[in-house]
């Protein structure tokens, strides 16, 4: 007697060969046929087969290579969730690596401390003007930065913290907003990019974070460079 594992239920192949099925209640369920129920299922065909007709050496290649088979996925599995595993603990690495650095990262703000400037960078589209507008939290106008755009690219600026009259402002959080003037009179609108310390790392189900201070978080991928 031979019984085909193929495309039938554990259930199926354990009635076939008149055997009973595992408890459905027991500790642990399967639902998939492991290597060692392939082996056991074998042996069990080879002590109930008819001896008139016994399995020819056909049906039992075809049976061990479908145990190979079932093998070698569950080591691609294992391969497979290894090289994740060691990916991410790499990134985890990577970016605890980064605390205590300064990053430059995408942000419409900026931090500023009791002491010292603030700096960042915008992405000229060609020479002309950039104006960098710094503003509070309720909106109002602290000062304005220009500097000159050689070319296209990125083009740094700085806020030494204070005002449009010179005065030293409050450490906090404020408002910046680029705009690029070309040689034309055209005005566009720029993205932003500032500095900001990086205090600690977050681990995420899609991603590393990280925890930069006065700003909350943002992904590893955000970072364009680090200082």
């Amino acid at each position: 007697m031979t019984t085909a594992v193929n495309n039938q239920s554990n259930q199926d192949v354990y009635a076939a060969l008149g055997l009973n099925a595992p408890n459905s209640n027991a500790t642990k369920k399967k639902n998939t046929l492991d290597q060692a129920d392939f082996l056991r299922l074998m042996t069990e065909q080879l002590q109930h087969q008819d001896p008139l007709k016994p399995m020819d050496n056909t049906q039992m290649v075809s049976q061990m290579a479908q145990m190979s088979t079932v093998q070698g996925i569950t080591d691609l599995n294992k391969s497979v969730k290894g090289f994740q595993e060691s990916m991410a603990s790499d990134q985890v690495l990577r970016g605890a690596a980064l605390v205590g650095h300064q990053v430059l990262v995408p942000s419409e703000k900026l931090v500023l401390e009791k002491e010292g400037s603030v700096e960042g960078t915008v992405a000229a589209p060609a020479a002309g003007i950039v104006t960098v507008d710094v503003t509070d939290a309720n909106g109002a106008k602290v000062t304005s930065i220009s500097v000159e755009a050689k070319a296209a690219g990125e083009t740094a600026f700085t806020w030494d913290g204070k005002d449009a009259n010179g005065k030293r402002m409050e450490p906090g959080k404020y408002n910046i907003v680029a705009n690029h003037v070309d040689t034309t009179g055209k005005s566009t609108k720029l993205s932003t990019f500032v500095q900001a310390p990086v205090e600690s790392v977050t681990v995420g189900s899609d991603g590393l974070y990280l925890n930069l201070k006065g700003l909350g978080t943002a992904p590893l991928d955000y970072v364009l460079r680090v200082s």
